[in-house]
């Protein structure tokens, strides 16, 4: 769907701009009837905040925007597969569908579809990998990190 490779492509913008402030490179994006509602960046380093991921700053600006926690009619368009603490924060937001990019490449890489499956929370998030764009969102991170350990 040309929308959805649009709103992954904001998302790669962003995590580019966390790229060159020194941050991981990861972006979100969070979009309501077709419209992007917020972004968001890692701000980790800047910040010295473990919990300024690009994830929770793209739904802290959605929620204050829309004025509610709940984004039910939202998705989120992010460069790599959440972690656990992404995932519940997206979940709990009761955002609809989370389109990613790259995937993880640790041992518990199944670990938000257990977050987004889960028969605890009163939610279910769809999660849809982007084929598309899969290899340039990994691209991003692989060459961050080649560069750090240089």
């Amino acid at each position: 769907m040309k929308e959805n490779l649009e709103f992954m492509e904001i998302a790669i913008n962003e995590a580019k701009k966390g790229l060159k402030k020194g941050e991981v490179p990861i972006g979100a994006c969070v979009v309501k009837a077709g419209k992007v509602i917020s972004k968001g960046y890692n701000i980790r380093e800047k910040s010295k905040n473990a919990l300024k991921h690009a994830e929770i700053i793209a739904i802290e600006k959605a929620c204050k925007k829309l004025h509610d926690w709940r984004l039910n009619d939202c998705e989120i368009y992010v460069t790599l597969k959440p972690c656990p603490m992404c995932a519940g924060a997206i979940v709990n937001a009761r955002i609809k569908i989370c389109y990613y990019g790259a995937d993880e490449t640790n041992a518990n890489d199944n670990l938000c579809e257990q977050i987004f499956e889960s028969t605890r929370l009163n939610h279910k998030t769809i999660l849809k990998k982007e084929e598309k764009y899969s290899s340039v969102c990994a691209t991003l991170l692989t060459e961050f990190f080649k560069n750090k350990r240089k």
